[in-house]
């Protein structure tokens, strides 16, 4: 099993009324909570020396535009003192926007322009809230499921000013 109980407990009595569900699946604890109390439920387990989980080790996000609320931002959490475990999520609809998490860590800067990239994704509060990976004029969002797939000829350094026929 790789989450703790201990913990589990602990963010259920803390965050009761902030949960919306919880989730174990194969052994990983996930949690559910609103956009307006993510921050203050990551910065409490930061803070929190018994259970210590101050390593965000991924935020990124999922698209389901069949459902009302399209986007979930996952935010991955691990405590080095027990190598435990522990997801949250956030869902959004279309354009709201949920504050950011580099108010706790700074590596949170590039992982949320990531998911500002290529799902579309704003951060209220974001230093820097840049496209990191596509190109400045690109529009749309790539990892969206809806965004459109079109054929583009490689271009290289060495036939960039005479790209090869696409027949």
């Amino acid at each position: 099993m790789s989450y703790n109980k201990e913990a589990e407990k602990f963010i259920e009595e803390k965050f009761g009324d902030k949960i919306i569900e919880k989730i174990i699946f194969r052994g990983e604890l996930t949690f559910i909570a609103g956009k307006d109390d993510i921050i203050d439920i990551l910065r409490s387990l930061y803070e929190d020396e018994t259970f210590a989980y101050n390593f965000l080790t991924d935020l990124t996000a999922t698209d389901w535009p069949d459902r009302k609320e399209r986007h979930e931002v996952v935010y991955l959490l691990f405590s080095f003192k027990d190598y435990s475990r522990v997801r949250f999520k956030v869902r959004l609809r279309e354009g709201e926007r949920i504050p950011t998490a580099t108010v706790i860590w700074d590596s949170a800067n590039w992982l949320e322009r990531e998911v500002f990239d290529l799902f579309g994704v704003h951060f209220e509060g974001h230093p820097n809230l840049t496209k990191i990976l596509t190109p400045d004029d690109l529009e749309g969002h790539p990892l969206q499921k809806d965004y459109s797939l079109t054929y583009e000829i490689p271009q290289f350094s060495h036939n960039k000013d005479q790209p090869p026929e696409v027949t």
